[in-house]
């Protein structure tokens, strides 16, 4: 299944039917696989930092936070791990278990990775350079962000 992000209307909250699986392209091989991965193609913006997480202990979590203006798209690039998704109303988790499909997180949209695989590495494409005032660190600012 491929998606295709398009930007909610103008005064529409953003939900967590917002935050998108795509399928990535796949060019195989018997000697291995590659996915090619493009800025505003199969990535639906131009990707300005890219990070990743690894070496994740069992039963730790990461994320737990929204930013105000910085789209995300998570890979599990190895093992698996699953994102939970809040939009202050609404929770969604989504399993992500392939290399070849990412899961496009939109600003406004509270996340957490949770229940990492052993050897499970999470790649992360931003939108954006980091920039400590996009982040929503506390729950409750989130909240309040979103009314």
């Amino acid at each position: 299944m491929i998606s295709f992000y398009s930007a909610p209307k103008p005064g529409k909250m953003i939900s967590v039917y917002d935050c998108s699986i795509f399928e990535l392209p796949r060019i195989k091989n018997r000697a291995g696989n590659i996915t090619p991965v493009h800025n505003n193609i199969e990535i639906p913006f131009a990707i300005k930092r890219v990070f990743y997480l690894y070496d994740i202990p069992g039963g730790e979590s990461r994320g737990a936070h929204a930013h105000r203006e910085c789209h995300q798209f998570l890979i599990a690039a190895s093992g698996s791990f699953e994102v939970s998704l809040n939009d202050s109303r609404t929770q969604r988790t989504i399993q992500l278990n392939r290399p070849y499909l990412g899961l496009h997180i939109p600003p406004g949209i509270w996340a957490s990775e949770i229940n990492f695989s052993s050897g499970a590495i999470c790649l992360v494409f931003a939108s954006h350079l980091y920039n400590e005032n996009d982040y929503i660190r506390e729950y409750n600012d989130f909240l309040t962000y979103k009314k």
